[in-house]
């Protein structure tokens, strides 16, 4: 009886470690498959690393490189656009995302993020700006948003930018290498979703206005490093995913003034194999729409409206850096992940993905370009 009481503890302990302990279960056991389906045509070739692009009304396409330049291809010409403000082109940094204003066709501005030196300290970090176009250079330049202090590390810039049909743009600024400082800290700068008025004001109904030394621009906090954002055309959501550390990256549904955990909770471990935190879930803590184990390094991220590719229509398509396909996501009607396919298998690595006002689908690889996605 006795070495059977002692049994019996010894499962209950068990048990009991497994309940307390949810990184036992290592994954969302959504299996991936490769399609043949697709297949792609180049449209802009010999690009080094296209982070950004944005049509124009005229079909002619605006594209960012990493390393500053702010190039427009049209009439299958590419024309490098001057007056770009400087980058700090390290590490991850350097020219990021860009959109259209949602305005555009009244006001002209084109709003891009990138890896800004402006103030006193070495290094950088990211800010949002404003600008139009006139001819081949960028005029009436406006820095709606500049994260501080800047750093020289060169990890965990984020950043990607969408609008709301109120007024409103977002912005999406990673926690620079700082994890144990800036995401969880609403009086710091990165680790970030923030909301401004267009304009760069700061919407009185922020959800950290009037917090006593609070960035009031913040939308959502406990961030690692968000490189995907849309708007769900269905729910009018803010999904955002974000590169986790060795697994957990995540796909987070934004909500007003949520904390989204990193690094108290998160479904990945350090680089080294270590434990960076015995938990996945905690009270305050929102948890992921979807997260990949092993970690797929996504970058950029589109939900495809589109009726040029009905099977695709109403999923996510999401860039992988780390495995060079484009990987689509299923959903069902709860929004949960259902299906995965590789698609464009070995294609290069992923850096963005867009539905083009055409109703095609637009990726940019590093070392290839810019391709569209068209049915095999």
């Amino acid at each position: 009886m006795k070495n059977f009481s002692i049994l019996l503890l010894s499962v209950l302990t068990t048990v009991i470690a497994c309940a307390q302990n949810p990184k036992e279960v290592k994954d969302n056991d959504v299996p991936i498959t490769v399609s043949e389906a697709y297949e792609y045509e180049v449209i802009v070739p010999d690009l080094i690393n296209p982070w950004g692009m944005a049509f124009l009304p005229d079909g002619s396409l605006l594209i960012t490189e990493k390393s500053g330049e702010l190039i427009h291809f049209v009439n299958g010409e590419k024309i490098t656009i001057d007056g770009v403000p400087e980058v700090y082109n390290r590490g991850q940094g350097g020219l990021l995302d860009i959109q259209l204003s949602p305005n555009y066709e009244s006001d002209g501005f084109i709003y891009f993020t990138y890896s800004s030196t402006e103030g006193e300290a070495k290094g950088g970090n990211t800010a949002l700006m404003r600008a139009q176009l006139s001819g081949n250079s960028l005029s009436n330049q406006e820095v709606l948003y500049k994260a501080t202090p800047n750093t020289t590390k060169g990890q965990h810039w984020g950043s990607r930018i969408v609008f709301d049909d109120a007024g409103h743009v977002f912005f999406t600024a990673g926690e620079r290498g700082e994890r144990d400082i800036n995401p969880q800290d609403i009086t710091r700068d990165n680790g970030k979703v923030y909301r401004l008025n267009l304009d760069g004001s700061i919407p009185t109904d922020n959800p950290f206005v009037g917090t006593e030394n609070a960035k009031e621009a913040i939308w959502s906090y406990g961030h690692r490093n968000p490189q995907g954002m849309l708007i769900n055309p269905e729910t009018n959501e803010i999904w955002v995913h974000e590169h986790g550390p060795r697994g957990g990256d995540e796909i987070n549904v934004i909500k007003k003034g949520a904390n989204y955990g990193w690094p108290v909770i998160t479904y990945g471990i350090n680089y080294s194999g270590t434990d960076i935190t015995d938990i996945t879930k905690k009270e305050g803590m929102e948890q992921p729409l979807y997260y990949w184990v092993p970690s797929i390094a996504p970058s950029g991220m589109a939900m495809v409206t589109s009726d040029a590719y009905p099977e695709l229509k109403g999923n996510l398509l999401v860039g992988s850096l780390k495995f060079v396909y484009l990987e689509a996501l299923y959903l069902d009607e709860n929004n949960s992940v259902i299906k995965r396919e590789k698609l464009l298998d070995g294609v290069g690595r992923v850096r963005n993905v867009i539905q083009g006002p055409d109703g095609f689908v637009y990726v940019g690889v590093e070392g290839v370009g810019i391709v569209k996605l068209v049915q095999n």
